[in-house]
């Protein structure tokens, strides 16, 4: 039964199909069962079936109006779904709980309680308090939920607003933390720009060229007036930047995003081929909120002023988006992470204590992480206990006489009595790939360099058991100091006293 329109039809399973004949042809969303005993509902729009017991099968209203209220149980327990998958897919470790009424006000850093669908919810984690981007997202989340509910129940505003309806519903939240005006209470004429260009990403990291993976990246105008850019005019017979121009072949190679990027408009419309480069020079001048990966360093650069958005598909089939000078997203192994990068490299900062030190680690870490290469930095907090963790030989400290027979012990002149500040970040890389860690003291130090730490005495066997080696062996190294952990899976780690303190 239509629960719009109180129209009954036969489901899918017969040869009719006349219930689903009847959403095309008037858009009612909703229906629900009407065999005795039976309580499932269907959501056409988001093909998305549910059962609730809210409302118990009678006779269909008389008044359209009627007819809407009656169905409003049934989409509120349908969202208060949709709420719950969306919060468990960003926040997988943090409890959702259902409070009671609603109480008003929305989620704010620190903030642990939110309103949404006629439910107060409180949302907890074992860290205490949620950061500002992650209570943004959290508030986008609801925004994008919000827009769809009303839709439902307003045939006008269903008739501009079905396209939000479209891809997939997380695209939509991180569309909406980077441009929440697609999803403003009032209807914007504005398209939303994030989400089709998501779309171009997954579309063109299915395809290859030339047996090749496609890379390639797109720049969104952003709506803030800054003096550098000027906003682009639209060229004759401009193009939507839409998943139609993936079928034109040669359109991955005029942006390959590295060096060039498509520019769109704040219409949707393509309109120019950029530099990346060229186009960051303008902000030269000023500082990144935090340190970047060096491949994108103009990418985030890019985005320091005016409200533009980057985003770029690398050749590991990542999806990276920039914003506000900063990486804010990755969808990495088939999901979406907020990178949270500024919370984290503060935290970083603050542990390491030296600024120096702490952004050349967390940027030669980044990069690592960008080639996939695994790496471990431990700086201990007291130097003398490094013969808790380095086995005999390997510190540098100890004289040798260089011989082609003394093995990697041979070559520790090349760095014995240096800081990690007088490497050169292109070494300090290279010598991070040899298996092992590199130990530094609090001020920089080199302790030592591709040491095989000694067995981790102080860390759970059941922990170890579940880890792998490199992991383990930072968790026992954390026990006497930092830890900054480069993943083969291009994931960055940082341990802290026994315990991971933030992944990246």
């Amino acid at each position: 039964m239509c629960l719009t329109c109180g129209h009954v039809g036969c489901c899918d399973s017969s040869r009719g199909r006349h219930a689903t004949a009847h959403f095309e042809a008037t858009g009612h969303p909703l229906m629900r069962s009407v065999e005795p005993g039976e309580t499932w509902a269907w959501c056409y729009v988001d093909r998305q079936g549910f059962e609730t017991a809210e409302v118990a099968l009678e006779d269909p209203p008389a008044h359209e109006a009627d007819q809407l209220e009656s169905a409003r149980p049934f989409v509120d327990a349908l969202y208060r779904e949709f709420l719950g998958r969306g919060i468990e897919y960003f926040f997988p470790e943090a409890r959702l709980e259902m409070l009671g009424a609603a109480a008003g006000g929305r989620a704010r850093a620190g903030e642990l309680e939110f309103d949404g669908f006629g439910f107060r919810y409180r949302l907890s984690t074992a860290e205490g308090a949620f950061s500002t981007d992650e209570a943004r997202l959290l508030d986008s989340i609801l925004r994008v939920l919000s827009a769809r509910y009303h839709v439902l129940f307003d045939a006008a505003l269903a008739a501009r607003r079905l396209h939000l309806f479209h891809g997939l519903p997380e695209d939509r939240y991180v569309s909406a933390f980077l441009d929440p005006t697609p999803y403003a209470d009032t209807p914007s004429p504005v398209p939303d720009r994030v989400s089709d260009a998501i779309q171009v990403l997954r579309v063109s990291a299915l395809t290859t060229y030339e047996n090749r993976r496609i890379e390639t990246g797109v720049l969104l105008f952003g709506a803030t007036p800054e003096d550098c850019h000027a906003p682009p005019p639209r060229p004759p017979a401009a193009l939507p930047y839409s998943t139609a121009l993936t079928a034109i072949r040669s359109f991955h190679r005029l942006c390959d995003g590295l060096q060039t990027l498509a520019l769109v408009g704040r219409d949707g419309m393509l309109v120019e081929l950029v530099d990346v480069h060229e186009w960051a020079a303008a902000y030269a001048g000023l500082p990144l909120p935090v340190p970047t990966i060096e491949r994108y360093a103009a990418h985030s650069r890019a985005t320091l002023c005016g409200g533009h958005v980057c985003l770029v598909l690398t050749p590991n089939g990542e999806i990276k988006i920039f914003a506000d000078g900063r990486q804010v997203f990755s969808f990495l192994d088939g999901r979406w992470r907020l990178t949270d990068a500024r919370q984290k490299y503060a935290a970083w900062r603050h542990a390491v204590g030296d600024e120096r030190v702490a952004e050349r680690l967390f940027t030669v870490a980044l990069n690592l992480a960008e080639d996939r290469r695994g790496a471990l930095f431990v700086i201990l907090d007291d130097s003398t206990t490094a013969g808790h963790i380095i086995p005999p030989g390997d510190l540098l400290a100890e004289p040798r006489t260089a011989s082609p027979r003394a093995g990697k012990q041979g070559l520790h002149y090349l760095l014995r009595d240096t800081n990690l500040l007088r490497i050169a970040p292109a070494v300090l890389e290279s010598v991070a790939r040899i298996d092992g860690a590199i130990v530094s003291d609090a001020s920089g130090r080199l302790l030592a360099f591709g040491t095989i730490l000694r067995p981790p005495a102080r860390v759970d066997p059941e922990v170890a058991a579940m880890e792998g080696g490199r992991t383990t062996a930072a968790l026992a190294a954390s026990h006497f100091g930092k830890v900054l952990m480069v993943s083969e899976d291009g994931r960055v780690s940082f341990f802290h006293g026994g315990r991971r303190a933030w992944q990246l």
